[in-house]
């Protein structure tokens, strides 16, 4: 996909689907695409819409399939497959709820004796990677007084899907027939990454995940979808999985640049250049904040950046947000630091235009494809009042904006300049050859060359500035 793609919730930039489709055909028609976080019913569950009740419908208060089929038809969709679970009130885990083992979605769900058939030690359930505190299990007691212990790696709502049972099987089926009857063009295999359980690991992207990948991206692209898969992890994860599917998320970019900021250095960043997928979905934040563990160390392995350094990242984040990033980030079961910074970007950048827009043009001018997320295009900060009503840390990325903050928005500097950039990733130039140097250990110049055109960005971290030029004439993102 040339261009730039908007990652947003329906409801939350616009009030519903239709009201999208008018705002990405009017106000930001600059994008090329745009993925629509879950709105299948309901899309404001426990979590937000990652907890589907039915995944196979629109929730009626956005709209209908007819919707999504209208925003498909003059920009390219992403929708999310949510791989791993499942809401606790869904038909299918009611039924079975009731039926036991005469329910045809028997073995659907994940119990803990699957995993287990003989039992588990101490040590076997405390290796599993979960990024919420606590055990991955909930007990719920079935029609006939039975008591299961289900497997809910992220809330004791969300129930995990045995993908290697063909119940499962079918349901992902289902379910990826239903994104191709909408004109999907590009399914997120959102949690992936948990989504296979192997005793004597901490069954996260093991190579049972890694097969499963490859099998869930067979299942999509036979129906004529791209596959984008979504996993935190250390960097080496993502080289693992770029071949296996069209898409990963280059997570390990923001991180890399908030320290590139605190430390005046280039060199961190420089090394990622050389070794990053070229197939990867560029972001700076996300509806899941600013991932923090992708650039760090994990399991002996040495990481982009120390723990010392992860820990630097956050006190910045913590300093420019008043404390508030350090009270709404929250640290999984065993580990010593969140992975990652509940924040909005622009609040970590201490509100700062320029270095906002110095990161943008970083990320337009990468390979792959840039998405900007709704929050971080209008400049928003933290909203701790969202926050304060809801508990969730999450929440302070994720405001509702009325009608009037959206005018106001398009209105500033930080906005229009954004703006400038996704209308410049559509040049031409940006569909020919990349390069990059790194004349000194504060500086980055990144290039985009086709035939007699180039696309040139220069950065400066010791004092962070950048310029722009096309065709050797500079580009005002003001203008």
């Amino acid at each position: 996909m040339s261009g730039v793609s908007l990652l947003t919730y329906a409801d939350r930039l616009a009030g519903d689907l239709a009201g999208l489709d008018r705002v990405l055909t009017e106000e930001l028609s600059v994008f090329t695409g745009v993925h629509l976080l879950p709105f299948f019913t309901p899309f404001d569950g426990d979590d937000t819409g990652f907890d589907p009740v039915d995944h196979a419908a629109v929730d009626p208060r956005l709209g209908s399939w007819d919707d999504v089929r209208g925003i498909a038809s003059t920009r390219e969709v992403t929708a999310d497959l949510i791989v791993n679970h499942v809401s606790n009130r869904s038909a299918e885990f009611e039924d079975w709820l009731a039926r036991g083992s005469a329910s045809p979605h028997d073995g659907m769900f994940l119990t803990f004796d699957r995993v287990f058939p003989r039992g588990a030690s101490e040590d076997d359930i405390t290796a599993f990677y979960r990024p919420r505190p606590g055990l991955p299990f909930t007990p719920y007691r079935a029609a006939d007084g039975s008591r299961r212990l289900v497997w809910t790696t992220f809330m004791p709502s969300q129930i995990d899907i045995d993908v290697a049972d063909p119940a499962g099987v079918a349901y992902l089926e289902r379910l990826a027939d239903t994104l191709a009857a909408g004109d999907v063009a590009t399914v997120r295999l959102d949690a992936v990454g948990y989504a296979v359980k192997t005793p004597g690991t901490d069954s996260f992207m093991t190579p049972a995940t890694l097969k499963f990948v490859a099998t869930a991206a067979e299942l999509i692209r036979a129906r004529g979808m791209r596959v984008l898969v979504e996993v935190h992890a250390h960097h080496s994860q993502q080289q693992a999985i770029a071949p296996l599917v069209d898409l990963v998320y280059d997570f390990a970019f923001p991180p890399l640049l908030l320290d590139a900021f605190a430390t005046g250095r280039s060199d961190r960043i420089a090394s990622w250049l050389g070794i990053r997928p070229d197939n990867a979905v560029t972001v700076l934040d996300t509806h899941d904040g600013i991932g923090v563990i992708d650039a760090g160390p994990s399991a002996g392995r040495p990481g982009l950046l120390s723990h010392d350094d992860m820990a630097e990242v956050f006190r910045r984040a913590h300093d420019a947000t008043g404390g508030h990033s350090s009270v709404a980030s929250v640290i999984p079961a065993w580990m010593t630091l969140p992975h990652q910074i509940n924040a909005t970007f622009f609040s970590v950048l201490g509100r700062d235009d320029r270095r906002m827009l110095l990161a943008r043009a970083l990320q337009i001018f990468l390979p792959g494809e840039p998405q900007f997320y709704y929050v971080g295009l209008l400049g928003g900060v933290d909203d701790t009042e969202l926050f304060a009503r809801t508990g969730q840390g999450r929440e302070v990325n994720r405001h509702r904006y009325t009608p009037e903050e959206v005018r106001r928005a398009l209105d500033t500097d930080v906005t229009r300049g954004q703006l400038a950039l996704a209308r410049l990733r559509r040049d031409p130039v940006f569909a020919g050859t990349f390069s990059w140097d790194a004349p000194d250990d504060a500086s980055l110049v990144l290039r985009w060359r086709g035939g007699a055109h180039e696309a040139l960005l220069r950065v400066a971290f010791d004092d962070p500035d950048f310029e722009i030029t096309l065709n050797g004439t500079p580009v005002d993102l003001t203008a």
